[in-house]
């Protein structure tokens, strides 16, 4: 999934979307059906956004 499907500047922290992805494994109870993926690639996409933008600020 491109980076390009997510508007930046979330208002989502990195922390805030570790937790929805680890609450999603724990909901799907280690297997992910084929929403459930889309959605986790989602989060992923858009918490290496913030990891990046937290990395920037910090410089």
């Amino acid at each position: 999934m491109s980076p390009d499907y997510v508007t930046p500047g979330s208002v989502r922290s990195a922390a805030e979307l570790n937790d929805q992805i680890r609450a999603l494994w724990r909901r799907a109870g280690g297997t992910l059906s084929a929403q459930e993926r889309v959605e986790y690639e989602l989060l992923v996409v858009e918490w290496a956004t913030a990891i990046r933008g937290q990395v920037v600020e910090a410089a």
